[in-house]
């Protein structure tokens, strides 16, 4: 992947986020203000509320970011391929975050991002992430807890999709072992991370 535009999305998906090394997580408004004044792009939106989407990336747009959206954790809208169609249509988010494959395929047919996010508590998940990995192809696969430097290397050697690490990561050193591992870029909700990784 390139800073071109990926055949089948509608935005630049570059392999490392134009430069990023930390995709900033927000769960509160007061959070987000904070990401809009600041240098990054790409900004992932957490806990939400249906009511909020529209505004939200409304101002989003204004300042010119890239918003990735959770859907599954988006209160009040059903977790339903429908529902994927609805904010791909109307709210139109550079990607959207998920652990089904269904809604993940249902965001790529909208030309957008469609970024699986997978819980790896065990072999057994792991190969799971392998299988619908070839099948569904997702855009990003986000790795859950980030805190596994070995894992992410090894599926880094086993699948040609880029990964994303999140989740445990509490320090540099957390986001550096991760980067180094084969990460494209670290997923955190810590404001102390994003200060120390903002973007030039």
């Amino acid at each position: 992947m390139n800073a071109e535009r990926k055949a089948g999305t509608s935005v630049p998906a570059p392999s490392d986020f134009y430069g990023q090394r930390i995709l900033p997580a927000v769960r509160k408004l007061k959070d987000l203000e904070h990401l809009l004044a600041s240098s990054y792009i790409w900004i992932v939106l957490l806990d939400s509320h249906v009511s909020q989407l529209m505004s939200v990336a409304q101002l989003v747009r204004q300042h010119k970011k890239q918003l990735l959206v959770h859907v599954d954790l988006i209160h009040g809208l059903k977790n339903d391929d429908y529902a994927i169609e609805f904010l791909c249509q109307s709210m139109r988010p550079a990607g959207i975050i998920s652990t089904r494959s269904s809604a993940v395929a249902t965001a790529k047919r909208h030309k957008v991002l469609g970024i699986q996010r997978h819980f790896l508590l065990d072999s057994i998940a792991l190969d799971t992430t392998y299988r619908l990995s070839e099948k569904v192809t997702p855009d990003y696969i986000e790795v859950m807890p980030g805190v596994m430097p070995h894992i992410i290397a090894e599926m880094r050697s086993k699948l040609d999709i880029p990964i994303l690490a999140g989740g445990l990561i509490r320090t540099n050193e957390d986001v550096e072992l991760a980067l180094g591992s084969g990460a494209v870029a670290v997923t955190t909700s810590r404001r102390e991370l994003w200060d120390a990784y903002a973007p030039e």
